[in-house]
């Protein structure tokens, strides 16, 4: 019976498991390939975690929901009407629910279509993409550990001054903002650094504010971009 089971699905038109899995597989990769060049290329102001894992999970979702069509109108209809219901009734605000919703559905129409061992390994399968992405915490960036926030009252031009005592304390310094003011009285300017040892980061604030020129030296830690 388990063999049987294993074999292929119970449907009008049998399907073999080693395919389901490459194809299974293959589109797992496929969607984590497309994160991590998103990952790479994303510069906006709004980050999220979730809708990275999103992009990981929805190329396995389409292509488990394509093998339960199999070309079948019926149950294409069917799928239809399911996600209406549940545009209708709820709003999901986070991508990464949206994906939980469409993995139930499928598996419920796998089921349902009498594919079993499509639902069975495609839920299977799925479970591990999910617990991989938790436990690695996959589509966090970590880019600084310190926004630092100073007025500069000497001249712009010797800005050069703070930027090279920051950079002797991190291996990657970007100016985030610079507000000048009026009749040449300084600036309010902001880091965002990555610091070489978080640990001297007292050390980094000693220094700034008994370099000539700066005031009001505030500093704010950076956690992983998982939110933003």
């Amino acid at each position: 019976m388990i063999d049987q089971f294993f074999s292929g699905d119970f449907a009008p038109e049998p399907v073999s498991m080693s395919v389901v899995l490459l194809g299974l597989l293959l589109a797992f990769a496929s969607g984590q390939v497309l994160a991590w060049v998103y990952m790479i290329t994303h510069s906006g102001l709004s980050y999220s975690r979730t809708y990275v894992n999103s992009i990981v999970i929805i190329p396995f979702l389409v292509a488990m929901v394509m093998m339960v069509l199999s070309n079948n109108l019926i149950t294409a209809f069917g799928l239809m009407a399911l996600f209406a219901i549940v545009r209708f009734r709820n709003i999901l605000r986070d991508t990464l629910d949206t994906c939980y919703i469409l993995a139930a559905i499928t598996v419920g129409m796998a089921c349902g279509t009498q594919r079993h061992a499509t639902a069975l390994m495609g839920l299977a399968v799925l479970c591990g993409i999910l617990l991989y992405l938790n436990y690695a915490s996959f589509g966090s960036r970590h880019r600084y550990d310190l926004v630092l926030n100073l007025h500069w009252a000497r001249p712009l031009s010797e800005l050069g001054d703070l930027v090279s005592l920051l950079r002797r304390h991190s291996r990657r310094t970007e100016c985030a903002s610079q507000r000048a003011h009026d009749e040449g009285r300084g600036a309010d300017v902001s880091y965002r650094l990555l610091l070489r040892d978080p640990t001297r980061m007292d050390e980094l604030f000693n220094e700034v504010r008994a370099l000539s020129g700066t005031s009001r030296v505030t500093g704010l830690s950076a956690r992983d971009e998982s939110e933003m």
